[in-house]
């Protein structure tokens, strides 16, 4: 999809049940509508039996608003929220392996304290940095690190969550209506 001047990143999460196909099921949704995903993160939530997928796509808002739609519509989602617009924080996990030597490995350590990130294996020819921050953060090192050669990158993909004890995970629900009867109204979903 081409980004254009009302385009954007937007976050979306979505609840649902964790057992197998969900994930395929749901991707397809996107493939088969033409939706781009960015970045994909699922992993297990606070409720017993259910996963938390973060989703970002690019588009307008009526991008956004046919992909809440259609999540909406499969019938293993329980809960989906737009949180592009709330207050949230957004991390996301970087594994980078960069080539280095007896004279560049020192400066790369240095890039990697500035940065608030972890060597995590050193091996005579390379390192390998773990970094954790918003997407920004992880760019701009991987950006820096790249003029010595990076050989690999893991990247997580974004994780999010609305800011506050009360946040509802940005109070959009399936049509008002829970599926399940042990999601309350409150912070706890």
């Amino acid at each position: 999809m081409t980004m254009t001047a009302t385009s954007s990143k937007h976050t979306i999460t979505a609840l649902v049940e964790d057992k197998p196909g969900v994930l395929n099921r749901v991707a397809s949704m996107f493939r088969r509508r033409g939706f781009n995903i960015s970045s994909l993160a699922v992993g297990n939530s606070e409720i017993p039996n259910l996963s938390r997928m973060t989703f970002v796509v690019e588009g307008d808002s009526r991008t956004v608003e046919q992909v809440t739609k259609h999540l909406h519509k499969l019938i293993d989602v329980i809960k989906v929220s737009d949180i592009s617009d709330d207050n949230a924080v957004t991390r996301e996990l970087a594994l980078i392996r960069v080539r280095t030597n007896l004279q560049t490995r020192s400066e790369v350590m240095q890039i990697v304290d500035l940065f608030r990130a972890n060597v995590i294996d050193v091996a005579p020819d390379s390192v390998i940095i773990e970094v954790v921050g918003d997407e920004e953060k992880v760019d701009a090192l991987q950006n820096l690190l790249d003029s010595f050669g990076i050989t690999e990158v893991m990247r997580t993909g974004i994780v999010a969550m609305t800011r506050g004890m009360n946040a509802d995970n940005g109070g959009r629900r399936n049509g008002g209506r829970n599926r399940r009867p042990n999601i309350t109204e409150t912070g706890s979903v």
